[in-house]
């Protein structure tokens, strides 16, 4: 596990994941895509290349990408990198990979209707 870093500063912060949004989340401009970073990082760790990964390891550490994973949105990652990432910052117990989040639409008859 590479070691903690140093606090990042908003603008720190936001010069790291700027190319990175705009590359991964094309459909958006940067500056709107900036107002969620929890979503551009997600982005990178589902998207982005290998030593994109590896690159907000080194800035963020792995605590604060556990967080985007535990924060996910249905949608944000596919089942390979969810797994990957779940299994590489050591968030699934015994090797039980926790479930991707799944969209939610409500409660009918009693019963959760969601989607995958």
């Amino acid at each position: 596990m590479p070691k903690p870093p140093d606090p990042t500063s908003p603008a720190e912060l936001d010069d790291l994941l700027r190319p990175l949004a705009a590359q991964l989340i094309w459909w958006q401009p940067a500056d709107i895509s900036l107002r969620n970073p929890d979503r551009v990082i997600a982005q990178v760790l589902d998207l982005g290349s290998f030593e994109a990964g590896q690159r907000l390891r080194q800035v963020l550490g792995d605590r604060r990408l556990a967080q985007v994973l535990q924060r996910a949105e249905a949608g944000w990652f596919s089942p390979r990198s969810w797994n990957y990432w779940q299994q590489k910052l050591g968030l699934a117990r015994s090797g039980a990979v926790p479930p991707l989040p799944r969209r939610h639409f409500g409660v009918r008859d009693g019963r959760d209707h969601a989607a995958a």
